[in-house]
């Protein structure tokens, strides 16, 4: 396709592409004939963006020319992330005779450092852990609960209908800091000192900011500028820095060597807590000394389901996981192998499952301490055949709840850590939107989480805002067994797309047989559209896809004949960051893949 200013030429694939789909007189009903026109001109669009997957430039040697790199193979440990200094951090405490959660840990604190928009201890942490030495599986859920001083009536009373996305309204207690010290003083064998020493460093000395990264702190630019403590700590000279500027962060250094010195009670019932809530009281927000001494992170039972012989598990509400499960549950009735990668036929089926687990998503899912979720009929495989049979083969269904805009552009880290002893850590971090509320609280060098904006303000809602009640939550870590044993620890960042992203990943892997790095390069889909937990009203229409450029134009083409409407824009970084280390069944070695939509990488010993 050529480009020229404001005008374009269609290549021979797009006009081969518009040569195979179907006049709209050919079909069968008016919503067609309005999806074959509206996609008409909204695939003509896409496809400036759309390019074959094997047009990359290169043809590397072996299997699989086209992947963007080899797997990491290793064999005493191994760690994937989103950022290269993150896995350094994670590997040194791996060779320094640390366990897979010490090393988690000190990954994490240093993401914290490097990619701020996404994670840091302003924000909330969620955990599968695999203990090589009991041979069970452990669930940790450290996420924050609601200020104990806010209401409905809060809202109400400022004519609000949803929780704005900035400012003290969005906050929920962090639980990243308690989630960090249940994991060490339970599996650990480290002192906190100790894991956040390489995190200290750089927050010291400064760290050069690298590229994905530097893209996002602009995107956040215009919104950390409206709040002056913020603008001081993540905008040095009135702007974000360049890619290989040198950042410095010596508040954060600060707050980190508070937490090694006096330990988590630094947080939540020491100077921190202290300034985060005098902060709170001169800013508008509801915070209060009891909400962060009485936070409890919660350890629970992880759920799974059965796909092709293999068990995948997630956590159970209040986050999104089991929708991975639904989804599956729906698809392992059909031979996607033969379908063929990202076929037509494959990807409308993965897209229906989608919409209706999603359904259920914004319905159900919610915190369990405060409403009856039905988490087991959920992932049931009785209710999979039911819902199986609302799929139409042939025609995408449009009366369906709308997706929530406001998972679109989620930031999170998730990282993968195995050791030699065969401990496994799938541990996920957030502040939902880049850089959270956007409101750093004084001089403490991070910003607070606006989770809270994932709230419902429908008193009807099962994830209806309340008092010292957990919000709906997007994030996501996930395991893979076979056998009983752990085969597979991986996650999928990305807000809305985390549970559409693990279950393609999975797909590749077990239907069509990609190793653990080409199961993230291959081109994904994404649907928005489905209904959200937040009481977001539907899209009419049955939403939207989102395809990567690896999505060839002939099947976008057969898609749109179906009824999927294709987005008018192509949506680079939106869908999801991938990061997995695979156990060898037979060899026990390790094998890495990291997702080349981000910064990070794997690496191993």
């Amino acid at each position: 396709m050529v480009l020229c200013g404001g005008c374009f030429s269609p290549s021979a694939e797009v006009q081969d592409a518009y040569a195979h789909m179907t006049p709209p007189d050919s079909q069968p009903n008016t919503n067609r004939r309005l999806g074959f026109v509206l996609g008409l001109v909204q695939i003509f669009l896409l496809l400036m963006a759309v390019r074959a997957a094997s047009d990359l430039g290169f043809d590397r040697p072996g299997a699989t020319p086209h992947q963007s790199r080899s797997m990491v193979v290793a064999q005493n440990g191994m760690v994937a992330t989103s950022q290269p200094l993150a896995v350094q951090a994670g590997l040194e405490m791996l060779q320094a005779g640390g366990n897979a959660v010490d090393a988690a840990i000190a990954a994490n604190a240093m993401l914290g450092v490097v990619e701020p928009m996404s994670c840091g201890i302003g924000g909330d942490l969620f955990v599968l852990y695999w203990d090589a030495e009991t041979q069970q599986l452990y669930g940790l859920n450290a996420s924050g609960r609601a200020p104990r001083n806010i209401s409905l009536d809060v809202f109400t009373a400022q004519q609000l209908t949803t929780i704005p996305l900035n400012g003290p309204l969005s906050w929920s207690v962090p639980g990243c800091v308690d989630g960090w010290e249940e994991l060490r003083s339970r599996f650990g064998t480290k002192p906190l000192a100790e894991l956040l020493a390489p995190a200290i460093h750089y927050a010291e000395e400064g760290f050069p900011v690298s590229e994905i990264i530097a893209s996002h702190w602009v995107d956040a630019q215009v919104s950390l500028a409206v709040y002056p403590d913020s603008a001081a700590t993540w905008l040095p000279g009135d702007r974000p820095p360049a890619v290989g500027e040198v950042f410095r962060n010596p508040n954060l250094a600060a707050s980190f060597k508070l937490i090694a010195e006096q330990g988590p009670d630094a947080f939540y019932r020491g100077p921190i807590a202290e300034q985060i809530v005098a902060f709170s009281e001169a800013n508008g927000g509801y915070f209060s000394l009891e909400d962060f001494g009485e936070h409890r992170s919660e350890w629970v039972e992880p759920v799974s389901t059965n796909y092709r012989g293999y068990d995948v598990w997630e956590l159970p509400p209040n986050g999104q996981g089991i929708a991975v499960l639904q989804m599956l549950n729906i698809l392992e009735a059909y031979d996607i192998a033969a379908m063929g990668h990202n076929s037509p036929d494959y990807l409308h089926l993965l897209v229906e499952a989608k919409k209706l687990a999603f359904a259920d998503r914004a319905r159900y899912y919610a915190d369990p301490a405060f409403a009856d979720v039905p988490t087991e009929r959920l992932i049931s495989g009785d209710y999979a055949d039911v819902q199986r049979r609302r799929i139409d083969p042939n025609v995408a269904a449009v009366d369906v709840p709308a997706g929530d805009p406001l998972m679109d552009t989620a930031d999170t880290v998730y990282l993968s850590v195995v050791d030699g002893e065969g401990n496994c850590c799938s541990l996920i971090q957030s502040n939902f939107h880049g850089f959270g509320s956007k409101m750093t609280p004084g001089t403490l060098g991070f910003t607070l989480q606006n989770r809270g904006a994932l709230f419902s303000l429908d008193p009807a809602h099962l994830n209806c805002l309340a008092p010292g009640k957990r919000p709906f939550h997007t994030i996501i870590p996930a395991m893979v067994t076979k056998d009983g044993k752990p085969w597979l620890c991986f996650g999928v960042m990305g807000g809305d797309m985390q549970p559409q992203g693990q279950v393609q990943v999975l797909i590749n892997m077990i239907d069509f047989g990609m190793n653990v790095q080409a199961a993230g390069d291959a081109a994904r889909i994404r649907h928005d559209g489905s209904a959200s937990p937040n009481g977001d009203p539907a899209t009419e229409g049955g939403g939207m896809i989102v395809c990567e450029s690896g999505i060839s134009a002939e099947t976008i083409a057969a898609l749109v004949e179906r009824g999927h409407k294709p987005a008018e824009t192509p949506s680079p970084g939106g869908h999801g960051g991938y990061q997995g280390i695979m156990i060898h069944p037979e060899f026990g070695t390790l094998f890495g893949g990291t997702d080349p939509r981000k910064d990070g990488c794997a690496a191993g010993y």
